[in-house]
């Protein structure tokens, strides 16, 4: 079983000013601007294979494990945080963060490095994006690594913030969130969640805030046992710690702002795309339906599915099957 390529650093980082236009060309909430400042790294082989690595959430930012899926001899790998994730800047920032702004920054920092075509690898969130860039910008797209796919259709969001979807299979987690807010909301909980994370009084944003973690660390971590404790955070003084999940739960509010283009009706665009699909079997936060329907409309497309396997890339098998497509890709350049 393969493992991560051992820790590299980066041989440049820098941040990158980014233009508030959207692919269609207009401003959004313009009447409110902000200046983004992407943060960028590029690791590895500067005269190697271009990829460009695609973070979940969304909100979640990169870390130095995400360099590591790449051979640093055979790749120049380029990682950057999202609008308002990690160290991009201004952290936490809602104002010109939409899904078609994250895809013309991806295209920006292809164009800024010098770059003809590169290889996508993206994750859940990451995997949303990389299928949305290659129907954007499909000429530049000279492969896509998926793992654990979101569709970002409505369902699939319902399936972690709505009755009837993970809270079958997490019932005490589920109603752990819940059991708090108003009982008119309790089936449609979104909305009253962000309401209550993005509130003044630090008492009830903390409070939803620890629950919410412990509910999407049952879905994550599905093979443990856990309680509330092991999950909880007893006293969250830094509220930077929330941003991610206030990021998350803005995106989802506006069903990730790709309502427009429904992403299984792009497949046409970029079917002749060499593409692998990693899923594991037991993905909590994204079923495996949604690789497998993706697989459905993109025959072309190869899936892997793997056992005993959930949603995060850090799991040994996810991480085996990742390193090993990454290598794959080497003998087709």
């Amino acid at each position: 079983m393969l493992s991560l390529y051992p820790p590299i650093e980066p041989f440049k980082h820098y941040h990158l000013t980014v233009t508030n236009e959207a692919l269609s060309g207009a401003l959004m909430d313009d009447d409110s601007t902000v200046e983004h400042h992407i943060y960028v790294e590029q690791c590895g082989n500067p005269l190697g294979i271009p990829v460009v690595f695609l973070h979940g959430g969304p909100g979640s930012g990169c870390r130095p494990s995400h360099r590591c899926f790449f051979n640093p001899k055979l790749y120049h790998i380029i990682l950057f945080d999202q609008r308002g994730c990690g160290r991009s800047r201004p952290y936490g920032a809602l104002t010109q963060n939409t899904t078609a702004h994250i895809i013309q920054d991806i295209e920006s920092i292809r164009q800024h490095i010098g770059i003809k075509k590169w290889l996508v690898f993206g994750g859940s969130w990451g995997a949303t994006l990389g299928l949305y860039y290659a129907h954007h910008f499909t000429e530049q797209v000279s492969g896509l690594i998926l793992r654990g796919v979101f569709l970002a259709r409505p369902q699939d969001i319902n399936w972690v913030y709505s009755q009837n979807g993970a809270d079958k299979f997490f019932p005490e987690a589920w109603n752990n969130l819940i059991k708090d807010l108003p009982l008119l909301k309790q089936a449609q909980p979104l909305s009253t969640i962000y309401q209550q994370l993005t509130s003044n009084d630090t008492k009830v944003s903390d409070d939803i805030f620890n629950k919410l973690q412990h509910w999407e660390a049952s879905l994550v971590y599905w093979q443990e046992t856990l309680s509330v404790e092991e999950h909880s955070i007893d006293d969250s003084k830094n509220e930077d710690d929330k941003i991610p999940s206030i990021i998350q739960l803005y995106y989802s509010m506006n069903q990730c702002f790709i309502t427009q283009e429904p992403l299984l009706e792009l497949i046409d665009t970029m079917r002749h795309i060499p593409t692998q699909i990693i899923h594991g079997r037991y993905d909590m936060v994204c079923p495996l339906a949604q690789a497998w329907q993706l697989k459905q409309h993109w025959p072309e497309a190869e899936l892997s599915i793997i056992e005993m396997a959930g949603h995060v890339a850090n799991e040994p098998k996810i991480i085996d099957a990742l390193v090993k497509a990454t290598d794959n890709f080497t003998t087709l350049c």
